[in-house]
């Protein structure tokens, strides 16, 4: 019979989603049941299969009992026949209880495999731009315990025989016990001048650090007691940070940035603003979805061969006029009679992924401008012109093309229906915003405008945007916006993310507001 394991005990990494290995996504994708920490990023959820149920079990290093019910709960799973994928933050053999998982699998008889993650002792330094060895910064590296509990008391460890070793020491240390290691490094053997680093949220876009001598940190750490858990390094190398960082030197670090893009083409706006050190936060105003009927596009389609033109609005429309054509009878051939419009470079490259090219990109995105180039390209007096967008697009564009003489059919290709809000798990938008916790809200489309105030209420999106910096991606949006109320601070003179997002760099890099 062939071994298949029923639990995947995965090390998630100390924080940042990215950080998870190949081999744990892909155990993470086969999961029926996702048991995690509530350290783990909730980013690494999105992996698991749809189906999967999701379990929160709590912190890291949870205590006794919590650990033998999670064990039991693991192997219940199991025997249900459910495949089951432990998340843990950092490395499950690490300073954790992934050790005892495992054991208590294997004296039930129930299959598993350990997925190694990056410690935080390891993940958070480099983050922070502290290299735990160097050449002259000693020989040897110790991994110190020290917050598995809220006690005050720091590890048992001979700190005496550790200042000998002249190496580096990295300590896990808890809150309440931060304050007391540093003074038991102070009062056995440690010079007062010793380089230290301690680094709070490590990897995350919170990160922290201080840094300076073993003697100013114990001051600064007596005089602000921490409210979270620290990494703790101390040695020669960690003199090194101020040449080295790097994660916390990018130009949003720190920036928490709403993201308001439907959540399947939200990947390259939040990939670039984490990149750049921003917390991308996701929540999606909309989904996309079949229109209720497709007679009027299939009957579109049918006579492909009749349109001098078709227009497309958005990189939506592409997909969903695209999947159409292909779930008929004929093929993408059937655009070969008619010259494609595009509106807005993201339209341009969602029709070249299709291998098609259009003929016409207008530079203004509005309406009008779009009508006058058309017109331009050649009379559109009796031409007919197909225009797919979403049931909520605007039909300004069939009007305007009228106006000019064409015959439009304008058709629904695919429909926007509002996101369920606050779901369990999601942020609360809401209250984020009231705090003034967002710095930056992000629309993309005029749809996204609208839905969000739908959502938040008219007089309450438009107080709470006043609070926050409200960026778009071109002219129609900010015209939504501007209707509703919502004034735009941020808008590139492209329109595209990679645009929006080096806007937003910089406008936090000046102090008055971009808009080009």
């Amino acid at each position: 019979m062939r071994f298949r394991p029923l639990v995947y005990i995965i090390g998630a990494g100390p924080g940042d989603p990215g950080l998870i290995s190949v081999r744990g996504l892909q155990c993470l994708r086969t999961a029926d049941v996702v048991l995690y920490d509530r350290l783990v990023s909730p980013r690494l959820l999105r992996h698991a299969p749809s189906h999967a149920e999701r379990i929160d079990v709590g912190g890291a290093s949870p205590q006794t009992l919590d650990q033998e019910a999670i064990c039991y709960l693991l192997a219940e799973k199991a025997r249900e026949g459910r495949v089951v994928a432990r998340l843990k933050w950092g490395d499950p053999f690490v300073f954790d209880r992934g050790g005892e998982e495992a054991l208590f699998l294997h004296e039930q008889g129930v299959p598993f495999e350990v997925v190694p993650g990056i410690p935080a002792a390891l993940g958070v330094p480099s983050y922070a731009g502290v290299p735990l060895t160097y050449p002259g910064g000693g020989d040897t590296l110790t991994f110190v315990r020290g917050h598995e509990d809220e006690r005050q008391t720091p590890p048992r460890v001979d700190w005496v025989s550790l200042s000998r070793l002249e190496g580096t020491v990295v300590c896990y240390a808890g809150k309440r016990q931060l304050a007391a290691i540093l003074e038991e490094l102070l009062t056995h053997g440690w010079p007062p001048t010793e380089p230290v680093a301690v680094i709070f949220d490590g990897t995350l876009p919170t990160q922290r650090t201080i840094q300076g001598t073993l003697e100013e940190v114990a001051r600064a750490v007596a005089t602000t007691p921490p409210t979270a858990p620290a990494i703790l390094v101390i040695g020669r190398v960690a003199a090194l940070r101020e040449h080295l960082r790097w994660f916390d030197a990018r130009p949003l670090f720190g920036r928490r940035i709403l993201v308001t893009r439907p959540r399947e083409d939200a990947a390259e706006l939040t990939d670039l603003l984490t990149v750049l050190g921003a917390d991308a936060i996701e929540a999606p105003m909309l989904r996309f979805v079949a229109p209720d009927d497709y007679a009027p596009l299939d009957e579109a389609v049918a006579r492909l061969d009749s349109f001098a033109w078709i227009v497309f609005t958005s990189a939506n429309a592409v997909d969903h006029f695209v999947a159409r054509v292909m779930a008929g009878p004929g093929d993408l051939r059937a655009l070969k009679h008619a010259r494609i419009c595009v509106v807005g470079p993201a339209t341009e490259e969602r029709l070249r992924q299709y291998r098609l090219k259009p003929d016409l990109m207008p530079p203004d995105g509005h309406p009008e401008a779009v009508a006058h180039a058309l017109a331009q390209a050649g009379s559109l007096s009796g031409q007919a012109v197909l225009v797919p967008r979403a049931d909520v697009g605007r039909e300004l564009f069939a009007q305007e093309l009228r106006r000019a003489g064409a015959e439009v059919t304008d058709v629904t290709a695919y429909r926007t229906i509002v996101t369920e809000p606050e779901r369990e798990g999601e942020p609360d938008i809401y209250g984020l915003l009231l705090e003034r916790q967002i710095d930056v809200v992000t629309f993309t489309s005029a749809s996204a405008v609208r839905t969000f105030v739908q959502v938040i209420g008219q007089e309450q999106a438009v107080d709470l945007l006043r609070l926050t910096t409200v960026a778009c991606i071109g002219p129609v949006t900010a015209e939504a916006a501007a209707q509703l109320g919502i004034t735009t601070t941020i808008m590139p003179g492209e329109y595209t993310i990679p645009a929006l997002v080096e806007a937003i760099v910089r406008h936090h890099r000046k102090p008055e507001a971009i808009t080009t």
